[in-house]
């Protein structure tokens, strides 16, 4: 085989030694209080591929809500045993509000001193094989984040309590951040569009943690940042990041969780031919058209400059977005909950 291709395959090998991993099948217990000692699980799922998560509303996983569960004030317990190879390894635990690690049973890493989001990182010896791993998470107010994951640091346990440094040595990914460019103030909103509420402003001067990213408008692609202590979705038109912002893992909004969301006695009439869009949002697919002069139910809005911006409504059998401006509400607009 030539150098190149030797060289090629070895540049190949090093680059998987330090992609983090998130692990698979996991269980995840989650209690209605802020002490995942209190009893019975409230809800118990199976089978979540890794521990990746922000939600900004109610927890879900792969976009359906956790029953029982609220916004704020719970706290999960996750579970999973996975395949280590021998060696020293890197765990890095991003969350707010608290975290717990455990492995093998034993308590290795713990901060319950509230958020808002943290990053945390510290080293372990593993020998090969399987190994158990527990992370309890408590959530109390703002957003939920947690991810978990690690990688290799290539160092390499050959005897026990000797570690034994071979080859290039992995280095930790630096957490990535992002800084705004070209206008004065960014705003972060409450989902990944144009037309999702206003939650605060990213300033040039500072740089702001990347939690994820989503591609659901056309065009544009959305970036999952903390601000002021709040999390939002701000877009990728005007940041610049510290390191390739493709390596941020794809994520969901809170709007993929509220399709089917309940009645809540108000009614939106159309004074024109109104666009059922699937987002709050231009660049998202049109669903449907409403006609001028109908009333269909309101169940959900969002909310720029205190006004109504988008309006969530219910037309022949599908759940989509009007433009607020052209709709006429008929009902107490306080009971429909903004988004």
């Amino acid at each position: 085989m030539k150098r190149a291709g030797i060289f090629l395959i070895l540049l190949l090998l090093i680059a998987v030694m330090v992609q983090a991993d998130f692990g698979i099948n996991w269980t995840g217990s989650f209690y209605s209080t802020t002490d995942p000692n209190s009893g019975s699980p409230t809800a118990t799922i199976t089978g979540i591929n890794g521990l990746n998560f922000n939600w900004p509303d109610v927890p879900n996983i792969n976009s359906v809500p956790v029953v029982g569960i609220g916004a704020d004030n719970f706290s999960a317990r996750f579970n999973s045993t996975q395949t280590f190879g021998q060696g020293n390894y890197q765990f890095t635990i991003t969350y707010d509000d608290n975290a717990r690690v455990s492995i093998d049973g034993i308590e290795v890493f713990s901060d319950f001193t509230g958020g808002p989001v943290k990053t945390r990182s510290f080293n372990r010896d593993m020998t090969a094989g399987a190994h158990t791993l527990e992370v309890v998470f408590v959530e109390i107010s703002a957003s939920a984040v947690l991810q978990f994951q690690w990688n290799p640091t290539g160092a390499v346990v050959t005897t026990p309590g000797v570690i034994t440094t071979v080859g290039p040595v992995a280095t930790a990914i630096p957490p990535l951040t992002a800084s705004v460019t070209g206008v004065r103030g960014l705003a972060v909103r409450t989902g990944p569009y144009l037309g999702a509420s206003f939650m605060t402003t990213a300033l040039p001067e500072n740089a702001y943690p990347v939690l994820g990213r989503n591609q659901s408008e056309s065009g544009v692609t959305w970036y999952l940042i903390t601000v002021n202590q709040k999390t939002g979705w701000a877009s990728g038109r005007f940041l610049s990041f510290s390191t390739d912002p493709n390596s941020i893992p794809l994520q969901g909004s809170v709007f993929d969780t509220i399709d089917n969301p309940p009645s809540t006695g108000v009614m939106a009439a159309p004074r024109a031919v109104m666009n059922l869009r699937a987002r709050p949002s231009v660049r998202t697919p049109i669903i449907d058209s409403v006609p001028w002069g109908a009333e269909v139910p309101l169940v959900g809005r969002t909310v720029q400059g205190g006004q109504n911006f988008w309006l969530q409504v219910t037309y022949n059998g599908k759940t989509g977005w009007v433009y607020a401006p052209f709709v006429t509400i008929r009902g107490s607009v306080s009971a429909v909950p903004i988004r």
